[in-house]
């Protein structure tokens, strides 16, 4: 398997977009595939298409994208998502969601921030967070973290909670971003999360595996 990843630096753009879903991968892979295509355009189908010098730069620039985007991602390789244990990891939601339930919005971001550090794709702990930042006013935060959950295979279980949790931040009148002193903003619409218990995460987080 480790043979298989770094099989990805093969091809610009790959590792980041194939191990991380990264857009800026995306866009780096069809930058160099569109370079590609039209190099061998020019040179072998439509030969006569454009003049020697033109082929030649068209070449020397697919080989420059090629040549720094290898070099690039080799220096900056993307590590594998971590498995973790299903014991951590949901001792890690439950403190976050214990937090969340007791108003202490401090520790429960510092709770999930932990726990997505060690498991990226946890699409609970997104929708929390993202419903978390909604509830202090951070509107941009909570928008982007919930559009990159509803882009994301985790985000497929949670469609209809994020689709409400999106309309709340962009239906709220003279959102600036930024909750006043520091404080939740007043929501009478807080979020509902269907939140997991000890006796059956292990077995959920086996299953998605």
């Amino acid at each position: 398997m480790v043979a298989l990843r770094y099989l990805t630096l093969v091809w610009p753009g790959l590792p980041w977009l194939w191990l991380r879903g990264s857009l800026a991968g995306l866009v780096l892979a069809l930058a160099f595939g569109v370079s590609l295509d039209i190099a061998v355009i020019a040179t072998w189908i439509w030969p006569g298409l454009v003049e020697l010098p033109i082929t030649i730069g068209l070449w020397a620039a697919t080989a420059s994208i090629w040549l720094i985007a290898i070099v690039s991602a080799a220096s900056a390789f993307p590590s594998a998502i971590p498995r973790v244990r299903a014991a951590e990891a949901d001792a890690l939601y439950i403190r976050a969601r214990d937090a969340y339930l007791a108003r202490d919005w401090h520790l429960a971001e510092t709770r999930l921030r932990e726990l997505l550090a060690l498991s990226p794709t946890d699409g609970e702990a997104q929708l929390l967070l993202g419903g978390l930042l909604r509830r202090l006013g951070r509107d941009d935060e909570s928008r982007q973290a919930l559009e990159k959950l509803a882009r994301s295979d985790s985000g497929a279980t949670w469609r209809r909670a994020i689709a409400r949790e999106l309309a709340k931040v962009s239906g709220r009148p003279g959102s600036t971003g930024i909750a006043a002193a520091g404080r939740e903003v007043d929501d009478p619409d807080a979020i509902v999360l269907p939140l997991r218990e000890e006796s059956t995460a292990a077995h959920r987080r086996t299953e998605a595996a």
